[in-house]
């Protein structure tokens, strides 16, 4: 009965340790995606003049293989995606994507939106 117990008070303390590990690793991912996001969209802007106007115009031009996942949401379609003003896009005309976030409305776990990394 002794030996079940401790168990049991172990099995309770490790379960938050692993569901935080869990969270830290998804945080992390989302930062190497939002990065590869930022890098891509900044040099499909410098080689064609223009900022995409959607996400699948980088995939389509062959910036990436494939849009990457939002660990926050597990899909690839929840992206949030910020315009650029007019006035101060590269080509004035076609304002596109200035810049990404999460999909997410959830709070990390330095008590910031995912939507706002």
């Amino acid at each position: 009965m002794v030996v079940i117990t401790i168990m049991v008070i172990l099995i309770t303390m490790a379960i938050p340790i692993y569901n935080r590990s869990i969270i830290r690793a998804k945080e992390s991912v989302l930062k190497n995606n939002l990065f590869t996001l930022r890098t891509v969209i900044d040099n499909y802007s410098y080689d064609k003049g223009k900022a995409p106007q959607n996400l699948q115009d980088l995939v389509t031009e062959g910036y990436l293989q494939k849009l990457p996942v939002d660990p926050m949401t597990g899909n690839n379609q929840g992206w949030r995606t910020v315009m650029e003003d007019a006035s101060q896009s590269i080509s004035q005309s076609e304002p596109g994507i200035f810049d990404v976030h999460s999909g997410s409305d959830k709070m990390s776990l330095d008590g910031t939106a995912y939507s706002e990394w």
